[in-house]
């Protein structure tokens, strides 16, 4: 089958959804209005509260949710075989995402740019707003640790990506001050930005001094490094640490110095990425080799496991999180939540789509797709490496070198993962201090000890545990928790939202089905890996770091939905405070 056709059909279903289906939830459901005050310009304080343009904003949120699990999570995904992926990213994102993105940021921009964590004491209850808060702090404390992970892996495995990750920053703060400071126009400055990053990717494929190899440096593979640890072992403490450095920096500037304009640079990136790939694809025109359904694919079943597998690119409840932590304070008309939330959901799922078509395409036939994906431990391991080689080999459609274009591959996968680590942080900060207060903990409540406490638990999330990948396997062991956890996360952003339209008198069918759709299949993964998979209850050994967190958000996400199910039903709550 030509892989063009692929691509058709999704872009045509995203299409639909954005010009039809998003227009009428924003002017039926949500009701949308032009000259409604937004938090950005109510509480403007010029660090977290800023009115931007909706353009930048959409370059902001749309980098900080994409990181790198839309492709990652597709390309384990595969193991199932394409259809199922490509049925789930397309009627997902449309029906499912798009709404759950937009209207979290909606919900927040009428609740004075509060997190949905906050938003719950409004219309749960309060102990539903500190369940809810820590399982908030759960996912962000997985996904800082997944995120470092996988850049500190990508850093070793491509030494040629990190200058080009690294010159980013100073042009990031340069556009800042250019931009805010100076009033100038954020484009042309962040497409020079973009130009001297790429010129550096080049470069540094080609030339050796260039890329910097820390496994080389403490010289080679099988030599020793520190505090006992190998080479590797040792490139990756110390990325992981830098890391952490930068994370802390970043999420307590203001975000005009250097969130916004590098979220703004990468989503130039992203769009330089997608018109690359699917450009590619046009010409090269490959054959899918992978099979439509797989039916060797015997020991972990797709359903429900496809549905926490893809979280970013279908639906993904870290999104929520960044539309009510950061976006919604930075929105300048309420009518932007449309273009900013909706839009975002759609870019995010194009990027999933093209991650299943390079995917699917990299092999040269079935036999080597089935030999690569021989299990599902296989794909987890491999599948963002069959990307960055599916994605190289698309690339040369448009006579891009495959070295070239795996550099620049991994300069975009690395700079979103980035992206999505530091909001990460900047969204935990915002939890530890909320928590502060609810506890009447005033020394949390202060922004650098909170982001202390958020860098110094991740780092040892991320190194502490020790599993199949040495030293350093915290990411690689968390990420089926952070997938089940991220789809809980959305099916109670979705209720929140349900419950907040029906008391205000509107249909609220348009979240309460795919909140169901969320809940019922994420629900059954949690328990079933949860009592069967960590507990040792069944046929695996005992994990206890997954069994902990997983029971411990399992439990708080059941109480919510008891609580939840109490307002629901309750016709004489009194209505909501809100800047309605």
């Amino acid at each position: 089958m030509n892989s063009v056709w692929l691509a058709i059909i999704g872009m045509l279903m995203f299409a639909f959804g954005y010009k039809y289906y998003s227009k009428f939830v924003a002017e039926k459901i949500y009701k949308l209005d032009p000259n409604y005050v937004t938090p950005a310009h109510k509480y403007n304080d010029g660090v977290d509260f800023v009115p931007t343009n909706k353009f930048v904003l959409w370059g902001h949120h749309f980098s900080s949710v994409a990181g790198a699990s839309p492709i990652v999570g597709p390309a384990i995904a595969l193991y199932w075989g394409w259809l199922p992926a490509f049925l789930w990213v397309i009627f997902g994102t449309v029906f499912a995402a798009g709404i759950h993105d937009f209207g979290t940021l909606v919900l927040s921009a009428r609740h004075k740019g509060q997190s949905v964590g906050s938003i719950t004491s409004t219309i749960i209850g309060k102990r539903a707003k500190i369940m809810f808060l820590f399982i908030i702090l759960i996912l962000m404390l997985m996904v800082n640790a997944v995120f470092a992970w996988v850049i500190s892996n990508l850093f070793i495995k491509f030494p040629a990506s990190v200058l080009p990750i690294f010159i980013e920053i100073p042009l990031a703060v340069w556009i800042g001050y250019a931009v805010y400071k100076n009033k100038k126009e954020m484009l042309i400055p962040s497409i020079i930005a973009l130009v001297i990053m790429y010129g550096t990717a080049i470069l540094s494929s080609k030339i050796p001094a260039l890329q910097i190899d820390l496994v080389k440096y403490f010289g080679g593979a099988e030599a020793a490094g520190l505090f006992g640890l190998g080479a590797v072992g040792s490139a990756f403490l110390v990325w992981i640490i830098i890391l952490m450095v930068y994370c802390y920096i970043s999420s307590v500037l203001p975000v005009w110095k250097l969130l916004q304009p590098r979220d703004y640079i990468n989503s130039h990136q992203l769009v330089v990425g997608l018109i690359m790939l699917y450009l590619g694809l046009v010409f090269l025109q490959p054959k899918i080799t992978a099979p439509a359904v797989n039916a060797s694919a015997g020991d972990v079943p797709w359903f429900p496991l496809l549905f926490i597998t893809i979280a970013c690119g279908a639906i993904s409840g870290f999104h929520g999180l960044v539309s009510s932590g950061t976006t919604s304070k930075q929105l300048d008309k309420e009518t932007d939540a449309r273009f900013v939330g909706y839009a975002g959901a759609v870019g995010e799922g194009t990027l999933a789509l093209i991650a299943i078509i390079a995917v699917s395409t990299v092999f040269a036939t079935q036999g080597d797709f089935l030999a690569t994906y021989n299990s599902f431990a296989a794909a987890s391991s491999g599948g963002l490496g069959a990307f960055i080689g599916g994605a190289a080999q698309l690339a040369t459609g448009i006579w891009i070198p495959a070295d070239i274009a795996a550099t620049i591959v991994a300069v975009i996968i690395v700079s979103f993962a980035a992206t999505s680590l530091d909001t990460s942080f900047r969204l935990m900060r915002y939890i530890i201090s909320e928590l502060g207060v609810e506890y009447k903990v005033r020394s949390l409540e202060k922004k650098h000890v909170a982001t202390s406490i958020a860098a110094v638990s991740s780092t040892a999330l991320v190194i502490l545990p020790q599993g199949p990948n040495g030293f350093g396997s915290g990411g690689y062991l968390l990420w089926p928790l952070f997938g089940t956890s991220n789809q809980l996360l959305a099916g109670i952003s979705l209720l929140l939202i349900t419950i907040w339209l029906k008391r205000l008198g509107r249909n609220y069918m348009v979240t309460l089905i795919p909140m169901l759709f969320v809940f019922f299949m994420t629900l059954w993964a949690m328990i079933q890996q949860v009592v069967f998979t960590w507990s040792g209850m069944g046929d695996n050994d005992a994990n206890m770091l997954l069994f902990i967190f997983g029971s411990l958000i399992l439990g708080f996400t059941l109480w919510i939905i008891l609580e939840a199910l109490a307002t629901f039903r309750n016709k004489t709550t009194e209505p909501l405070t809100t800047d309605m």
